[in-house]
Protein backbone atom coordinates (compact mmCIF):
# COMPACT_ATOMS: atom_id res chain seq x y z
CA UNK A 1 0.00 0.00 0.00
CA UNK A 2 1.48 3.13 -0.99
CA UNK A 3 1.78 6.50 1.20
CA UNK A 4 1.00 9.58 -0.18
CA UNK A 5 1.58 13.40 1.57
CA UNK A 6 -0.20 15.98 1.94
CA UNK A 7 1.97 19.13 2.03
CA UNK A 8 -0.41 21.85 4.25
CA UNK A 9 0.84 25.05 3.92
CA UNK A 10 -1.93 26.39 6.03
CA UNK A 11 -1.49 27.49 9.41
CA UNK A 12 -5.10 28.80 10.14
CA UNK A 13 -6.43 25.88 12.30
CA UNK A 14 -10.73 26.23 10.72
CA UNK A 15 -8.46 25.22 7.42
CA UNK A 16 -6.42 22.62 8.83
CA UNK A 17 -8.92 20.91 10.92
CA UNK A 18 -11.63 20.63 7.44
CA UNK A 19 -8.37 19.78 5.16
CA UNK A 20 -8.06 17.17 7.91
CA UNK A 21 -11.88 15.77 7.73
CA UNK A 22 -11.96 16.11 3.79
CA UNK A 23 -9.16 13.86 3.77
CA UNK A 24 -10.45 11.44 5.97
CA UNK A 25 -14.28 11.23 4.53
CA UNK A 26 -13.17 12.21 0.35
CA UNK A 27 -9.78 10.79 -0.51
CA UNK A 28 -9.15 7.31 -2.41
CA UNK A 29 -8.72 4.19 0.15
CA UNK A 30 -6.48 2.41 -1.92
CA UNK A 31 -3.53 4.66 -0.28
CA UNK A 32 -2.60 5.62 2.95
CA UNK A 33 -2.31 9.74 3.55
CA UNK A 34 0.10 11.06 5.67
CA UNK A 35 -0.33 14.84 6.59
CA UNK A 36 2.32 17.62 8.91
CA UNK A 37 0.22 20.78 9.87
CA UNK A 38 1.08 23.54 12.19
CA UNK A 39 -1.60 25.89 13.44
CA UNK A 40 -1.11 29.62 14.39
CA UNK A 41 -1.99 30.20 18.20
CA UNK A 42 -5.63 28.30 18.55
CA UNK A 43 -7.04 26.03 21.53
CA UNK A 44 -8.54 23.19 19.95
CA UNK A 45 -11.37 21.35 21.95
CA UNK A 46 -12.92 18.08 22.13
CA UNK A 47 -15.54 17.29 20.15
CA UNK A 48 -17.64 16.79 23.54
CA UNK A 49 -16.05 18.93 25.49
CA UNK A 50 -17.96 22.66 26.98
CA UNK A 51 -15.98 25.03 25.59
CA UNK A 52 -15.91 27.57 27.49
CA UNK A 53 -15.29 25.75 30.59
CA UNK A 54 -12.13 24.91 28.80
CA UNK A 55 -11.12 28.13 27.78
CA UNK A 56 -10.45 31.80 29.82
CA UNK A 57 -12.38 33.71 27.29
CA UNK A 58 -10.66 37.05 28.58
CA UNK A 59 -7.37 36.02 27.71
CA UNK A 60 -8.03 34.31 24.56
CA UNK A 61 -9.97 37.49 23.30
CA UNK A 62 -7.20 40.08 24.69
CA UNK A 63 -4.43 37.56 23.10
CA UNK A 64 -6.32 37.09 20.07
CA UNK A 65 -6.26 33.06 20.60
CA UNK A 66 -8.64 31.39 17.57
CA UNK A 67 -10.83 28.61 19.27
CA UNK A 68 -12.07 25.70 17.19
CA UNK A 69 -13.42 22.20 17.68
CA UNK A 70 -12.82 19.14 16.28
CA UNK A 71 -14.32 16.05 15.20
CA UNK A 72 -12.96 13.47 17.26
CA UNK A 73 -12.85 13.50 21.11
CA UNK A 74 -10.36 14.32 23.73
CA UNK A 75 -9.48 17.11 26.01
CA UNK A 76 -8.22 21.07 24.97
CA UNK A 77 -5.04 21.62 23.35
CA UNK A 78 -3.28 24.79 23.02
CA UNK A 79 -1.26 24.70 19.25
CA UNK A 80 1.45 27.33 18.42
CA UNK A 81 3.79 27.35 15.87
CA UNK A 82 5.89 25.58 17.65
CA UNK A 83 3.71 22.76 17.70
CA UNK A 84 4.22 20.02 14.93
CA UNK A 85 0.98 18.21 14.22
CA UNK A 86 0.34 15.00 12.16
CA UNK A 87 -2.58 13.06 10.73
CA UNK A 88 -2.54 9.57 9.37
CA UNK A 89 -5.34 8.16 7.99
CA UNK A 90 -5.20 4.54 6.46
CA UNK A 91 -8.52 2.70 5.65
CA UNK A 92 -9.60 -0.04 8.09
CA UNK A 93 -10.12 -2.60 6.26
CA UNK A 94 -6.29 -2.82 5.62
CA UNK A 95 -5.20 -3.64 9.16
CA UNK A 96 -2.56 -1.94 10.99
Amino acid sequence: MSLSFIDVQSTDPAFNLALEQYAFDSLPRDRNWFMLWRNHNTIVVGRHQNTLAEINEAAVREKGVTVVRRLSGGGAVYHDLGNLNFTFIQDAAQGG
